[in-house]
């Protein structure tokens, strides 16, 4: 082999071997920036809400999220949720080599905190899941019920090849951890970043939330991350500089499309949770939903029109309140009720493109496909890009 061939394939070696790191450390930094801003965004709007005595807001994104006279139930909910924090923030800490090696006491410590709390949420989500009920189909279940196995089994590896001081397997079965116990993290990803690429849900029913998409991300939230880890760790292993490369080139992509999703997360999700997580406004849905159970919903949306009128500082009167009312009301079957508070949102923001998507749901839910049709035809008028509308309108028969 001649000097120059020689020094090319140093050279490419060289070119190859860097290119693969700095991408995962690239990948690496932007995974933790978008962990940690999740961790913020649930700790603000759990946390403070609680502190408050505010739990109303918990169901817009988990199913019962809080049922009064459920003690278990939400004993389960509030510990998936505190395992979700100390999982954010304690997985990237464990895996970077400087604390590994400057702080070995800390590293251990978090560690076994790490992986009780991967323990923790993955069984209160299965609680909440088979016992307390969750949206979604049976496929979808089973695929939260194989990504606790699949949690669990990495844990257990990371910490039999600890115990027996296999540290280079041992580091290996971590990283898997970390991907698996992060499946939520990367689930949102994909989802609002699906609906920022096609304007609106795609490949799923956004009233009954099933479809082959949610049936797909119920597993691949797990397994795509961690076929993406084999990858990786086959690329390092191998001498291939063009595998090395091409295993870069992945990498980067995959790099560009979650800083997209943790974008598009931020904007539709955790920048509004970290706003009413310190926002000392009462909740209108809340005192609502306690007027409803106890009066009524005409009394109800009496009382809404008095406290806007008498104590508009009081009370958090935002387009999102109502909302989420309407949906916890939908998702206790109770359509015409829904409607009355989708109409109350949308005398209150006329030109609310969502408000009338969220109308013509409950419309739809009830029954009622000709005004549904009406709703959805408002909200694309309002929002021509508002691609739930639109969807809806096609498979109601509106072309």
């Amino acid at each position: 082999m001649s000097a120059v061939v020689l020094t090319n394939r140093i050279d490419l070696d060289s070119i190859a071997a860097a290119a693969l790191k700095t991408a995962v450390r690239t990948w690496f930094v932007v995974t933790v920036i978008g962990q940690w801003v999740f961790a913020f965004a649930v700790a603000s709007f759990y946390g403070l809400t609680a502190l408050r005595g505010d739990y109303h807001g918990w169901g817009k994104f988990i199913t019962h999220g809080h049922v009064a006279g459920d003690t278990a139930g939400n004993v389960a909910v509030a510990m998936h949720v505190a395992s979700a924090v100390v999982l954010m923030l304690g997985g990237a800490l464990q895996l970077v080599p400087q604390v590994r090696a400057r702080f070995p006491v800390f590293h251990r410590w978090n560690g076994r905190v790490y992986v009780l709390s991967a323990f923790a949420i993955s069984a209160a989500g299965l609680y909440m899941t088979w016992v307390r009920g969750s949206v979604g189909d049976a496929s979808q279940h089973w695929g939260s019920t194989f990504g606790a196995v699949l949690i669990w089994l990495c844990a257990g590896m990371a910490v039999r090849h600890a115990i027996a001081r296999d540290f280079r397997t041992h580091r290996r079965w971590a990283l898997r951890l970390f991907l698996a116990a992060g499946s939520a993290y990367f689930y949102r990803l994909v989802f609002f970043l699906s609906f920022l690429v096609f304007k609106g849900p795609v490949g799923f029913d956004p009233t009954t939330f099933s479809g082959p998409f949610l049936t797909f991300m119920a597993y691949a939230q797990f397994l795509v991350p961690l076929a993406i880890l084999e990858i990786y760790l086959h690329a390092q292993d191998s001498g291939s500089a063009i595998g090395r490369i091409a295993t870069a080139g992945l990498l980067a992509a995959i790099t560009v499309a979650m800083a997209a999703g943790i974008f598009a997360v931020s904007m539709a999700v955790w920048v509004p949770d970290v706003k009413a997580g310190f926002d000392p406004r009462r909740s209108i849905a809340a005192t609502l939903s306690d007027t409803i159970q106890a009066r009524g919903i005409d009394q109800a949306v009496a009382h809404y029109r008095h406290l806007k009128t008498a104590e508009p500082a009081t009370y958090n009167f935002d387009e999102g309140e109502l909302n989420t009312l309407g949906y916890q009301l939908i998702k206790k079957n109770k359509s015409s009720e829904a409607v009355r508070m989708f109409q109350l949102n949308v005398e209150a923001y006329p030109q609310s493109s969502n408000a009338y998507d969220s109308l013509g749901e409950a419309r739809m839910d009830g029954g009622d496909k000709a005004q549904a049709i009406v709703d959805y035809r408002r909200a694309v008028e309002l929002n021509p890009h508002n691609g739930n509308a639109a969807a809806m309108l096609q498979k109601l028969g509106d072309h």
